[in-house]
């Protein structure tokens, strides 16, 4: 596998827009060069499948071209804050009635034990990287290092729908619930228009607005957002505590009975739906650019703001399944209608602000992790090189958050909720299943200094722990019976000890690592594996359009841009080292 280190020197744009904002590579100045570039389609797609990243160029040379650095000012209080601010909203007051209700029953709170500790294996994953490379990159940056241009690629798409998707799920979550603060039922604020597809036909205009409104702040400071979730993010924890107590107050232990009734597969049915409450601690890792005291800061942040919101969830979902029968609930508001239920009618109104307050803060904080995103995958000329642009004034990426909260906007408008966390969950758990795989190569190979013998062992364990992995959840998913796994799962064991036993590390982490390599790693893909296996064949089916979507996208025109980009970076380094060496020839790189 070839080594990169993209960058080079970037001509500073002005502030009009032109074809070298979104085009600008050598490909795509004529139809000659494209063309051309049509004819080594071959070469250029092996380069970019087998070529890997440096952790200098993601943290130099690509960063420069944003033109100007994002403020350093953020430290682990704010990222315990913005952690938490991402995370708890329409997972918790939305998601909770509508998986108690239709799939897990009181049992809905085991399924947040299983999602809440998939999550937490993931942001270890998370951590040792946002120390390690520190940009605003986040995923997207490790899988380029670690797993290729390419593989990073497709990652990179499926971030972004999952920040439009979770985005667009949220906002519709706020409709609801500001109806229900309005007095109103949760659909009355929706217009129905008969003409479109079902589940596209229900039309949210305040949706809209409240994303309009978040848009503004987003760009204005990094440090302004961070205060006004701070703000909101204790409002949101007084009034997530009053649930709890008040809500106690009016249990009833009949209603944990039956605590199962769907059995196990509907825990884990559950448990991978209600994943999408958890998503969002990966913008924390985006914001590592902007962290004062990246090893220190974003350990504390990320895991710290973990611990707090699976325990908050967990009491949450008992408490709900305790104040109602789970065959009551009401799967759009259903907090606010539980405390109707029990007399507390009042109480209503104020869980209603509460989840408002919260879903507020979750808008707010993925408008600016998912911004961050797109930057650095514009930094690669992946998507148009405009979209990298830092404003100096606002030290933030003004072309980036509008163009992806617009998009947000457009799929809040017409998409349901059920089927936007469906399609949410295959997305974030895919990436989370490559950001562990990509800590196993990270650890356990180094270009130059890894053995042939090594590195084959390497791929033969991570091929063998992915298959079980894979085999395991396609028997949950389409099966009974318990023989099957008295294979997979010490398949799975087997493979991760073979790889403890036999492959040596070949990387130690210089700040923060995950404890327990390659055991946590490779947990964490089983669990994400295997919670796709109980998520519904059309989202699937929805997420195979968006990859193939992805990958028409690549083939004309991201391919050629992240090549010639490469190219040019590796010209400009090969010239810049023969003026040191006096003129001296020297070898050649390959292309990044």
């Amino acid at each position: 596998m070839g080594e990169e280190s993209t960058g080079g020197l970037v001509k500073r744009r002005g502030c009009f827009c032109s074809k070298d904002d979104f085009l600008p590579e050598e490909s795509f100045q004529s139809w000659k060069n494209y063309k051309n570039a049509w004819s080594e389609i071959g070469v250029r797609l092996t380069d970019r499948i087998f070529t890997r990243s440096l952790d200098d160029s993601e943290l130099n040379e690509i960063k420069a071209r944003s033109h100007h650095n994002m403020k350093k000012n953020l430290n682990w209080w704010d990222l315990i804050w913005f952690g938490m601010g991402a995370v708890i909203g329409a997972g918790i007051f939305v998601l909770t009635g509508q998986e108690a209700r239709e799939s897990s029953g009181p049992a809905v709170v085991l399924s947040y034990v299983v999602s809440g500790l998939s999550a937490l294996l993931s942001v270890f994953c998370y951590t040792e990287f946002a120390v390690e490379i520190p940009v605003a990159g986040g995923s997207f940056a490790y899988l380029r290092v670690e797993l290729g241009d390419f593989m990073a690629f497709i990652a990179a798409g499926n971030i972004i729908l999952e920040y439009v998707i979770g985005g667009a799920a949220v906002a519709r979550s706020w409709t609801s619930y500001f109806a229900t603060l309005c007095n109103h039922n949760s659909e009355d604020f929706v217009f129905v228009v008969d003409s479109l597809a079902d589940g596209y036909n229900h039309l949210d205009p305040i949706a809209v607005g409240v994303i309009i409104v978040v848009c503004l702040f987003a760009v204005l400071s990094t440090k302004g957002a961070s205060r006004i979730n701070y703000i909101a993010s204790i409002v949101h924890i007084i009034v997530i505590l009053f649930i709890i107590i008040a809500g106690l107050t009016k249990a009833d232990t009949k209603n944990y009975t039956p605590f199962a009734p769907y059995g196990p597969r509907g825990v884990f049915k559950a448990a991978a739906v209600l994943f999408f409450a958890y998503i969002g601690f990966d913008a924390v890792s985006t914001m590592a650019e902007e962290t004062k005291n990246p090893a220190r800061d974003i350990p504390i942040g990320l895991v710290g703001s973990m611990t707090i919101t699976t325990l908050i969830y967990c009491v949450m979902a008992i408490t709900l399944c305790l104040m109602q029968s789970y065959k009551n609930i009401d799967v759009q508001a259903p907090f606010s209608v539980a405390f109707e239920a029990v007399g507390m009618g009042w109480a209503k109104y104020i869980v209603a602000a509460g989840a408002l307050k919260g879903m507020t803060s979750v808008l707010l904080v993925s408008a600016v992790g998912q911004a961050r995103y797109l930057t650095h995958i514009a930094r690669t000329h992946m998507v148009p090189p405009w979209l990298a642009n830092v404003n100096q004034k606002t030290g933030t990426p003004v072309n980036a958050t509008v163009v992806m909260l617009f998009a947000t906007a457009v799929i809040a408008f017409f998409t349901k909720l059920d089927i936007l966390s469906n399609l949410l969950s295959i997305s974030t758990l895919f990436i989370f299943m490559l950001v562990a795989i990509a800590l196993l190569v990270r650890r356990y190979y180094v270009s130059g200094e890894t053995t042939n013998a090594n590195r084959n062992k390497l791929v033969a364990c991570i091929v063998i722990i992915l298959g079980s992995s894979i085999a395991t959840a396609a028997y949950w998913a389409t099966s009974d019976g318990w023989i099957p796994y008295a294979i997979t799962v010490p398949v799975w064991f087997l493979s991760t000890f073979a790889l403890w036993m036999f492959v040596p590390q070949a990387r130690s982490p210089k700040l923060f690592g995950v404890p327990l390599v390659p055991w946590l790693p490779s947990a964490s893909i089983a669990i994400n594996v295997f919670l796709l296996g109980s998520i519904d064949v059309k989202s699937f089916e929805r997420f195979g359009y968006w990859t193939a979507a992805l990958l028409v996208y690549y083939i004309f025109f991201g391919l050629h841009a992240s090549y010639d980009t490469a190219k040019a970076s590796r010209q400009s380094r090969i010239e810049v080292t023969k003026l040191e060496e006096g003129g001296n020839p020297v070898a050649n790189p390959s292309l990044s």
